[in-house]
């Protein structure tokens, strides 16, 4: 039986480099990692999404679990309303704003800021990305720390509380099995090891650890 495959998705502006750290956390916790790394500014979050299912076609796996880092999981709502994925297994997403983004709207509304967000705002970050369709067990894990590039990017617009770029109440949808938050900025998140120890624990078992 072929190893369960752990996917994971990288955010706006991102390369996959900074998620190794977790990658290689996880394949300790018993899971082969895999990364997709995709156009963030120069393709939508659908067309990053059917990229997406074409990658998982060609993984050979008994399971394939999905991380996804902020914009990462507003292209897993895309790949969803394109039906259920290849060997599907739990999915969690890290500080992805299904609600939208406060930040990314701001910006979007700034004759001189709006070229940063590419075509990330086409059924995505602007808060008309399709709702969270997935079936299967999903979590999100929200950073409670407020320092980071949103907050000097759009001062004052963030309510806490928030990860410096993402609020709380952003990253909620009545489609997660669960929902926890850790006091980590939105980047360090990728890098803090209990966040590696609560993604394990709900790949393995469906919810997060007490």
């Amino acid at each position: 039986m072929p190893r369960d495959v752990v996917v994971l998705i990288h955010g706006i502006w991102m390369t996959s480099l900074e998620l190794r750290l977790l990658g290689r956390r996880l394949q300790k916790c018993g899971f082969d990692s895999r990364y997709f790394r995709y156009p963030s500014l120069r393709r939508t979050p659908q067309q990053n999404a059917a990229r997406l299912r074409d990658y998982l076609q060609s993984i050979e796996a008994g399971q394939v679990h999905l991380v996804a880092h902020s914009l990462g999981g507003i292209v897993l709502t895309h790949l969803y309303t394109q039906g259920a994925p290849p060997h599907p297994g739990r999915v969690v997403m890290l500080g992805t704003p299904l609600q939208g983004s406060v930040v990314a709207r701001h910006l979007a509304g700034q004759r001189f800021t709006r070229w940063i967000l590419g075509r990330s705002t086409q059924y995505g970050l602007l808060g008309d990305a399709p709702s969270w369709q997935g079936t299967q067990e999903s979590g999100m894990i929200a950073g409670s720390r407020p320092r980071g590039i949103g907050m000097l990017l759009a001062p004052g617009k963030l309510i806490r509380p928030h990860d410096g770029t993402v609020a709380v109440n952003e990253t909620r949808s009545d489609g997660l099995a669960q929902h926890l938050n850790l006091p980590h900025t939105h980047l360090s998140m990728l890098f803090a090891r209990d966040v590696a120890t609560q993604v394990c624990a709900f790949l393995q078992q469906g919810r997060f650890s007490n």
